[in-house]
């Protein structure tokens, strides 16, 4: 102990609580030392029971917690020193003829004595593993499920949440493996990218919560190996964590609807699935395309939303749209145009017509 406090700064540092700990550990040692040599020296046969013996001798006195105090460096450190100041003083408490033979037992007990510590930290690792593995799923859920607040923050700090940038919700199919394995593999990337993620799997579905996202659809196309094949469905942006259940909830609602586009892109963003979802009776996609479809068209010049009826009406021909409306073709033209650069949909596009289409019967549903 004077060893440890004279040579090593952070058992120094340590509680005197910590330090007594230590103390009982540097007893259990030099005790389980002379129990296994009594045991073992005539035949030197080092099997080990099922239980390892030796690890719960050994450390078996401290509490697990003090393996998150004491790393696993400063645990080897220990071992080493407490061997060492043992190996130095068999000379003088042991007769020449005896002496040679601990020398060798302690050699022997101290290659035990390194597995049994690999060993203890191996399952402190193992059980801290599973612990973030069913945090970071809670606060998954906890963010599809609409029950963000100051505890799922909290819980996200504690698995590494940077909590900066905006956030994105990504949905898609589980690929099959380790879903440890996945997961690291996804977190690798997303740091990659200068990103934070939280995984989890729900049935066949993989659900990521990115953090740090700058352009979403190139951050999830970046994750998007890590997923199995099939649709992959990204939310709209958030500020941040707390307010991420916007993006999860229309991610959510884009991809129970996905199949009904086969040729969406991979990956696909919520807000391209719109008619989809209007059609699966998603009440907030039907409120976004009159908000941010009909009504803008509405407000506009009185003839946009008559010029799209008749353009679709007419198969998408210009000239048959003029005819009907008496007009000139250049002058549907500019009408279509003004309709893209208030929606951002461009009517002959088949998609964007088909978005187009869909946001003029909300509308005027929602008017009747």
């Amino acid at each position: 102990m004077a060893g440890m406090d004279t040579e090593k700064a952070w058992f120094r540092d340590l509680s005197a609580e910590n330090r007594s700990w230590v103390g009982m550990i540097v007893q259990a040692g030099i005790r389980g030392f002379i129990s296994w040599f009594r045991d073992h020296a005539d035949s030197w046969d080092l099997s080990t029971e099922a239980d390892s013996p030796i690890a719960a001798q050994v450390f078996g006195a401290a509490p697990r917690a003090l393996a998150g105090v004491i790393t696993l460096q400063q645990t080897v450190d220990l071992v080493r020193l407490t061997i060492d100041v043992v190996e130095a003083n068999l000379d003088d408490l042991l007769g020449a003829e005896l002496a040679p033979v601990v020398h060798e037992g302690l050699l022997r007990y101290g290659r035990e004595l390194a597995f049994a510590t690999a060993e203890v930290y191996a399952r402190a690792a193992e059980s801290r593993g599973a612990w973030d593995a069913r945090l970071e799923a809670l606060v998954v859920d906890s963010v599809l499920r609409s029950e963000s607040d100051e505890t799922v923050l909290s819980r996200a700090s504690a698995l590494g949440w940077g909590g900066s940038g905006e956030v994105v919700v990504v949905l898609g199919r589980a690929a099959p493996g380790s879903t440890v394995n996945i997961f690291d593999d996804v977190r690798r990337s997303a740091r990659a990218h200068h990103m934070d993620a939280l995984c989890a799997v729900q049935g066949d579905r993989m659900v990521v919560i990115l953090g740090g996202v700058e352009e979403p659809e190139s951050a999830v196309r970046a994750l998007s190996k890590h997923f199995a094949e099939g649709p992959i469905v990204f939310g709209p942006v958030a500020p941040d964590l707390g307010s991420a259940h916007h993006s999860a909830t229309a991610a959510l609602a884009g991809f129970r609807v996905a199949a009904a586009w086969p040729q969406a892109p991979r990956p696909v963003a919520a807000r391209d699935l719109l008619p989809e979802r209007v059609l699966a009776g998603h009440e907030d996609a039907r409120r976004q395309l009159i908000e941010e479809v009909y009504l803008p068209l509405k407000e506009g010049r009185g003839t946009l939303i008559e010029t799209l009826d008749a353009y679709f009406g007419h198969g998408g021909s210009v000239e048959g749209t003029a005819r009907s409306l008496f007009v000139h073709p250049n002058t549907i033209r500019y009408r279509l145009r003004q309709a893209a650069e208030l929606t951002g949909l461009t009517a002959s596009q088949p998609r964007d017509g088909y978005t187009l289409a869909v946001a003029l019967t909300c509308g005027r549903l929602s008017e009747t």
